[in-house]
């Protein structure tokens, strides 16, 4: 999917700062932008939260310029609608991208309903504690660089897109409670399959179609039955693996994190010494003076 405002932006001062492609095509994108009048309309839709800044953009509407930018404030653009700012301080937004065919096989997975008349119902400048909680804890504080942050980047995509078809579109539907977990054989499944891929950079969409389940009840299913979500769990397998490698194998601590798909040494130091309170290179040298 090739996204619109990816371009349209970039026409104006704009600066794209990183962007990362999700699981099921989605895509998120970093901006920044100081005194810029800006003018869009897009092919799909937009969630933007503010980072920082925003107190001074205003946005035209049927009535006027309304302004009320602020971190932790989003402002959701269904597609085709033409929205005009006025940007006259400095700010940092995060947009997720996303289709119409996302949100239907969303509905048609979780509600088992026909999704076809469902709409997105325009936001401009709100504060909704649950997503600015999903994009602060689960996107923005992520290295999108490092792919082993990628699964659970795109479960807080998921959460999101759940999030805006409860409580703003034109639907009123409850989200369903997902009771029990999985099988004794979906769980010996998915157990083996992420073990066999532990060095591939995988996302929610990646584990969800193993067992043949949404997103949205896999994760609440996985989790039951783990008692931690999908990405604490591979990063459990991927670290148990690297302390295993680093006591039996003489392999460089480099070639240990690519192995398991860590991005870099560096970004498996920080995780290893999260997880077990010590850094790689001293679990090393221990063993060396033992």
């Amino acid at each position: 999917m090739h996204y619109q405002l990816l371009n349209q932006l970039q026409q104006f001062k704009a600066q794209l700062i990183d962007t990362v492609k999700i699981g099921s095509g989605m895509q998120l994108a970093h901006w920044s932008n100081y005194q810029d009048q800006v003018q869009v309309c897009s092919n799909h839709h937009t969630l933007s939260l503010y980072i920082k800044g925003g107190y001074d953009t205003y946005r035209k509407t049927g009535t006027g310029w309304q302004n009320g930018g602020a971190p932790d404030h989003f402002c959701l653009m269904p597609q085709h609608t033409e929205s005009t700012w006025d940007i006259r301080g400095d700010l940092s937004f995060v947009h997720l991208y996303y289709t119409q065919q996302h949100l239907e096989h969303i509905i048609s997975q979780i509600w088992d309903k026909e999704p076809r008349h469902v709409t997105l119902i325009e936001q401009s400048f709100v504060f909704d504690a649950k997503i600015s909680h999903l994009y602060r804890h689960y996107i923005t504080h992520n290295d999108w660089k490092q792919s082993d942050n990628h699964l659970e980047i795109s479960t807080a995509a998921t959460l999101l897109l759940t999030q805006l078809i409860k409580n703003y579109s034109n639907i009123s539907w409850d989200i369903p409670h997902v009771k029990g977990g999985l099988n004794k054989f979906q769980r010996q499944h998915i157990i083996e399959w992420i073990d066999h891929h532990l060095a591939s950079p995988l996302t929610l969409h990646d584990l969800s179609a193993v067992i043949g389940l949404s997103e949205y009840h896999f994760a609440h299913l996985f989790t039951r039955s783990f008692g931690v979500p999908p990405h604490q769990y591979v990063i459990q397998q991927r670290l148990k693996k690297v302390h295993m490698d680093l006591l039996t194998w003489h392999a460089s601590i480099t070639d240990i994190a690519l192995k398991y798909g860590f991005s870099s040494s560096s970004h498996l130091s920080y995780q290893f010494k999260k997880h077990f309170g010590y850094t790689p290179s001293s679990l090393r040298s221990q063993k060396s003076n033992d």
